[in-house]
C-alpha cells in the first residue's frame, strides 16, 4: 500500500535529500488569499462575519460566539467520569513536564557593580486554538492551556469551531475540559476567521487582541497564522500530521504498522513513513498494514493517507542513512525502533518529538506521556520546536551597573561608538562624568 523510495547504493547530499522526502500536496501559499479575505471580513464586520463563517464552513450558526458561563459549567458537570479521570491524569503529567520547560532566572556578575539579570517573562494574553473538524480534541485543550498556565500567562482565551451535531455550540467535551482547567473565555469560532479574531480582536463581543496564537489546524489555519505573524506571535504553521518510523530487522512489524495507522487516521493528508535497512521488515509491515487498514474504523481515510504521495517506505543501506533521511524530512513524530536506539538518537537533529523503543508509540505522546502533542508539521521541525511553556515566555535581560562599573567600561563604549560613527552613544556615557571633570559632584551638577 505504501510506495517505495529505494535509496540503497546511493548517498544523496543534504540538499538532494530535501528533494526526495515525500510531502502532502498542501500549499499554504495557495490558501493565503482565501484566509486573508476571511480575516478582513472579521476585522470589518466582527461577530456577524464570524457567525456567517460558522454557517458557511461548519454548517452551524451559534447563538453567540462567546460561550456563556452557564454552558461551560454545565459541560463540566456533564463530563463522562471516565473521560474526566483520563483528562485529569493527562493534565497532571503535562503540567509536571511543562514545569521543567521554565528556565530559572540567572544573575551574571561581570564585575563589581556590573550585573546582568536574565529573566523569563510570560506574555500577558494568549489565544489558543482547538480544531474540531474530523474529530473532537479535548487533549488539545490540555496541551495548549497547561503550558500557558505553567508559564504564568494571566489572560487565556480559547476558540474551537461550533459543531452542527451540538446545535452550533462548541463540542461539550472541549467546553467541559476548558472549564475543568479554569478557562472561562471560550469562543465558538474556527478556521482563519478565529485566528484573525485573536490577532486583531473583536470589539463587539469584547474579545481583546492577544500577544500569541497557538494550536494546530488545517491549511487555512496555517495560512492565517502566517498572515497575522506580524501582528501577534504564533507557535508554528501546524498542518496535517506526520509520523516517521526508523526501524531495523529487530522491530515488531505489527507495532510499526499499528503506529503508522494511528497517525494516518487523523487526515487523508497525514504522512506515514517507514525508513528501514531491512527489506524483510518492510515486507512484513506491508502485510500487517493491509490487515490493520481493513479492520480500522476510519479505513477509507487511512487508506487515502498511506497511498498518498506524502507516505512511503524508504529503503536505506544503514541506520546512518536512515537518520540523515529523517533529518531531511523533519518529522513531527519520530519513532526509533532499532536494536541500538541510542546510536540512532545521537544522529537525530530535526524532530518535533522523539519516541524511543517499542513501548513508546506516538499515541502515548498524543495523550498520556506528559509531552506536548502540538508539534511542527510539514518539515518545519527542521527549524521550529513544539509547543511548550517556553512558547509563552520571552527572555529579558535586566541591566544594573553602578557608577564605578560604568566608568570602567566607558572607554570600550567610546571606542566602539566612534568606530560606528555614532558619537552620541559615547557622549551618553561621558555625560555622566562631565560634572566631575569640571570639579563638581554629579549630584550638585544635577541640582
Amino acid at each position: 500500500m505504501l510506495r517505495t523510495i529505494d535509496l540503497r547504493g546511493t548517498r544523496p547530499t543534504p540538499s538532494e535529500l530535501l528533494g526526495l522526502v515525500p510531502r502532502a500536496a498542501t500549499d499554504v501559499q495557495a490558501a493565503l488569499e482565501p484566509a486573508r479575505e476571511l480575516i478582513d471580513a472579521v476585522r470589518a464586520h466582527g461577530e456577524q462575519a464570524l457567525l456567517d463563517q460558522a454557517e458557511r464552513f461548519d454548517r452551524a450558526r451559534p447563538a453567540t460566539i462567546r460561550v456563556p458561563a452557564d454552558e461551560l459549567a454545565a459541560a463540566l458537570v456533564a463530563l463522562d467520569p471516565e473521560v474526566r479521570a483520563a483528562i485529569e491524569a493527562t493534565i497532571e503529567r503535562v503540567r509536571a513536564a511543562s514545569l521543567a520547560q521554565v528556565p530559572a532566572a540567572q544573575t551574571t556578575v561581570l564585575a563589581p557593580g556590573a550585573v546582568i539579570e536574565q529573566r523569563w517573562q510570560p506574555v500577558a494574553r494568549v489565544g489558543l486554538y482547538v480544531p474540531g473538524g474530523k474529530a473532537v480534541y479535548p487533549s488539545s485543550v490540555v496541551m495548549n492551556v497547561v503550558p500557558a498556565q505553567v508559564a504564568g500567562v494571566r489572560s487565556i482565551a480559547l476558540a474551537s469551531p461550533p459543531q452542527a451535531d451540538h446545535g452550533g455550540r462548541v463540542h461539550p467535551t472541549v467546553a467541559g475540559v476548558a472549564a475543568l482547567l479554569g478557562i472561562d473565555e471560550v469562543y465558538a469560532m474556527g478556521g482563519a476567521g478565529a485566528i484573525g479574531a485573536f490577532a486583531y480582536g473583536v470589539p463587539d463581543i469584547g474579545l481583546e487582541p492577544v500577544q500569541r496564537v497557538t494550536g494546530p489546524g488545517n491549511v487555512f489555519v496555517a495560512a492565517a497564522k502566517r498572515l497575522v505573524a506580524g501582528v501577534t506571535g504564533i507557535d508554528a504553521e501546524a498542518g496535517p500530521t506526520d509520523i516517521l518510523v526508523i526501524a531495523d530487522g529487530t522491530a515488531d512489524a505489527d507495532f510499526v504498522a499499528a503506529d503508522l495507522v494511528s497517525q494516518a487516521e487523523h487526515d487523508e493528508l497525514a504522512a506515514a513513513v517507514l525508513v528501514t535497512d531491512s527489506v524483510e521488515l518492510a515486507q512484513a509491515v506491508a502485510g500487517r498494514l493491509a490487515e490493520r487498514v481493513a479492520g480500522t474504523r476510519h479505513a477509507a481515510r487511512v487508506r487515502q493517507s498511506i497511498t498518498g504521495p506524502q507516505s512511503a517506505v524508504v529503503l536505506v543501506d544503514d541506520l546512518e542513512q536512515a537518520a540523515a533521511f529523517a533529518n531531511a524530512f523533519g518529522p513531527e513524530h519520530l519513532e526509533i525502533q532499532v536494536a541500538d536506539a541510542e546510536a540512532v538518537l545521537t544522529r537525530i537533529d530535526n524532530a518535533g518529538a522523539i519516541f524511543v523503543g517499542p513501548y513508546s508509540p506516538v499515541s502515548l505522546g498524543d495523550y498520556a506521556a506528559g509531552s506536548n502533542h502540538v508539534l511542527p508539521t510539514g518539515g518545519t521541525a527542521r527549524y521550529v520546536s513544539g509547543l511548550s511553556a517556553a512558547t509563552f515566555l520571552r527572555p529579558q535581560q535586566v541591566v544594573r551597573y553602578d557608577e564605578p562599573a560604568l566608568r570602567e567600561v566607558a572607554p570600550v563604549i567610546a571606542a566602539l561608538s566612534a568606530e560606528e560613527d555614532l558619537p552620541a552613544h559615547g557622549e551618553a556615557v561621558t555625560a555622566r562624568f562631565t560634572a566631575e571633570r569640571a570639579g563638581e559632584s554629579p549630584r550638585a551638577a544635577r541640582g
